[in-house]
């Protein structure tokens, strides 16, 4: 095995990206090299801090901002294609390394935010920041700096920072043990059928489960997974309700199911230790410490959006409920709706109010013909256009490699596509980079990617997307424009290193192009006859865009009035799971409709650190997101271009290089209210 000592950072290949384009040579990887370049490159870091508070000249700008930002540019690279791996293309070594590397990076990020001397430094050009004659941007990124030692322990006495540094290697250490457990119970359970299981089910959903069971080992047969782009269509069609309760229950299981897989213990420990965390810090709970940074600054200010919401929801989940209760009498069924009953009876009922069914619009939304859409609307707002490499290989062979240009036709980046649901890759789609863009020391360009759960069909036949699943494309796309049209100078700052209640502005507003008429009509054409999609299925699509809102809005506003109840407590609860049915039950959650995110399965709030006391960001950006797109409509153009050079300038190139609201009011002029994005959901 190779040692810290014979690495060099210079030349390795996890560390000297010198493969084509300026990405990593992955063939070259091994995943027995990870954990020696980890050792040389934290011991580089290390050195690189220890250069900067070694110094006998004064604090500048340069000398102690400059040289932090760019310190640790080895470890950037090979956790970034290590996290990548991580979550898209895992394996037991790589999980046992996750364990391990967890902890050990929370505790190396500890002792930088709590070096007394890198501190000293920092705190002396805040201090000293009004008379350096900073530009906006830079002394933007000093005291958000500033305020990220703080809130990372540098004010703390000795014992307060040892014991916050103990904290942190914990929570690294058990996010990264929730998410492998919901990883193997996904990727362990599987419903193998025949043919005569399939009662109701569309044909590209029967192709869909055919390759997987092959996938598995069992040709000729069908396998229903956890994979959303399987298990929820399996729900709305599947006329077996026996398989249907099968599935919903494993599927909002998942963490949950005892064994080594269980998911309630790691619960209870992470919301001790967060609530242990904001008291050293000063804060009357987790929730109060996490939004001081964000756009709503409070929990009573995320309860104000959240509460009405949840009203509405209810009453039009009620209203719908009733609904779904008729056709099953029609059908001979007098049971109450079942949380396993409603999808499948809200597709009937969209058929009835609408004369279609979802699966009617998949041969119209092949997955290469939904990429070409988010690629054409980026090519029409921001002048981008995205040339595919298909010779150069990435972490995994279905993973698509493109060129990103500008209008001049200079290089804007790279960007990554890994479409299709592996048992290798945990659930969810994303976007991350391998590296981001900016410009401080000579800059780099970024290298973007995004990972979905795409339901792979078999060998030589086209992926087709549900409307959700296009959706998702969309989202996850805006959000990867956010990283690419990064242009900024401070690393810190570039791309989606934004509030988490502002980061999903982009990505919900980009969604919108979707469903533009003119995309659709250029690009959702039939996978066998090439004819566009007709203008009456079209209208109807877009006629029902808020068909059963009550039952979205309720699955999602559950999750996220859970994941504040949580966080809003000064003490933890001793048994989170009882506690959430405690809390469902005082909203009075309707009983068909499950949390769209389970407290064992949380991977948002549980998995890391990400969205804890944060998941209403959706909604918060969706606010932003209903408001931002009627600009474009005012201007009677969905591509307008002058709003566009403004959504450009101010939102996706401008990272976090302002605060979020000016950003927002430099684009929009004025904040929005909610009553946009309740208008949009369908719910007044």
């Amino acid at each position: 095995m190779m040692s810290q000592a014979s690495v060099d950072l210079a030349t390795h290949p996890l560390t000297a990206w010198n493969g084509p384009l300026g990405l990593p040579e992955f063939g070259l990887l091994k995943d027995e090299d990870f954990a020696p370049v980890f050792d040389a490159a934290f011991a580089a870091h290390e050195a690189e801090i220890a250069g900067i508070t070694g110094q006998d000249e004064p604090a500048t700008v340069e000398n102690t901002l400059g040289a932090l930002e760019l310190s640790g540019k080895a470890l950037s690279r090979v956790s970034a294609i290590f996290w990548c791996r991580a979550g898209a293309h895992t394996n037991a070594q790589i999980q046992k390394l996750e364990r391990e590397l967890s902890p050990r990076l929370a505790r190396h990020h500890s002792n930088i935010f709590m070096n007394a001397a890198l501190f000293q430094r920092i705190d002396d050009l805040y201090r000293r920041r009004e008379e350096l004659g900073l530009d906006k941007e830079t002394l933007r990124v000093l005291e958000k700096t500033w305020k990220r030692f703080v809130r990372g322990g540098a004010r703390l006495d000795e014992s307060g920072k040892t014991r916050l540094a103990e904290i942190n290697e914990q929570l690294a250490e058990l996010g990264a043990r929730f998410g492998q457990n919901v990883l193997k119970d996904e990727s362990e359970w599987v419903l193998f059928l025949d043919e005569e299981d399939l009662a109701g089910l569309p044909s590209s959903l029967k192709s869909a489960m055919a390759e997987a069971a092959e996938s598995r080992g069992q040709p000729a047969r069908y396998a229903v997974t956890l994979s959303r782009s399987i298990a929820e269509p399996f729900l709305s069609f599947s006329s077996r309700r026996d398989l249907r309760e099968k599935v919903l229950r494993a599927f909002i299981g998942r963490g949950d199911n005892g064994g080594e897989a269980h998911n309630a213990g790691i619960v209870r420990q992470t919301l001790q230790l967060r609530a242990e965390k904001a008291r050293l810090l000063g804060y009357p709970n987790y929730a109060a410490y996490k939004l001081d940074d964000t756009m709503a600054k409070t929990p009573e200010a995320v309860m104000q959006l959240l509460q009405p919401v949840w009203q509405k929801a209810r009453e039009r989940a009620a209203a719908d409920e009733k609904e779904l209760q008729r056709l099953a009498a029609v059908g001979g069924r007098n049971h109450p709706i079942a949380a396993w009953d409603w999808r499948y009876y809200a597709e009937k009922l969209r058929a009835e109010r609408f004369a279609f069914d979802e699966g009617a619009l998949e041969p119209y939304l092949a997955l290469d013909n939904v990429i070409a859409a988010a690629f054409d609307v980026a090519g029409r707002l921001f002048g981008l256009t995205f040339e595919e490499q298909e010779k150069i290989a990435a972490w995994h062979e279905d993973v698509r490699v493109f060129v990103v240009r500008d209008a001049d036709g200079s290089e804007r980046g790279l960007f990554l596509a890994d479409y299709f649901n592996r048992p290798s890759k945990r659930s969810g789609a994303w976007m991350s980079a391998l590296q981001s863009g900016y410009k401080l020391g000579g800059g780099q360009m970024p290298i973007i990617y995004n990972v979905m759960n795409f339901a792979k069909p078999p060998k030589d036949k086209p992926a087709l997307l549900s409307v959700d699943d296009a959706r998702t494309l969309f989202h996850e796309f805006g959000h990867a424009l956010h990283g690419l049209l990064s242009d900024v100078t401070w690393p810190s700052i570039a791309g989606t290193s934004v509030a988490r209640d502002f980061v999903e502005l982009p990505s919900q507003l980009y969604e919108h192009w979707f469903t533009v008429p003119e995309v659709l009509s250029r690009h959702a054409r039939h996978v066998e006859t090439g004819e566009p999609m007709p203008a009456e299925l079209l209208q109807k699509m877009r006629d029902a865009r808020n068909f059963d809102a009550g039952f979205a809005t309720v699955e999602f506003t559950a999750s996220a009035l859970v994941d504040m109840a949580f966080h809003a407590r000064a003490e933890a609860p001793e048994d989170p799971l009882r506690f959430e049915a405690e809390v469902l039950e005082e909203l009075r959650k309707p009983e068909a409709i499950p949390m769209r995110h389970r407290t064992p399965h949380f991977l948002h709030v549980f998995s890391g650190d990400g969205y804890s006391a944060g998941y209403y960001s959706y909604m918060w950006s969706e606010v932003l997101d209903a408001d931002a797109f009627r600009a474009f409509e005012e201007a009677g153009d969905p591509f307008h271009p002058e709003v566009a050079a403004k959504l450009r300038q101010h939102i996706y190139a401008a990272g976090g290089s302002a605060d979020p609201e000016d950003l927002y009011k430099a684009f929009r002029g004025r904040l929005p209210s909610p009553e946009a994005m309740m208008e949009k959901k369908g719910l007044i």
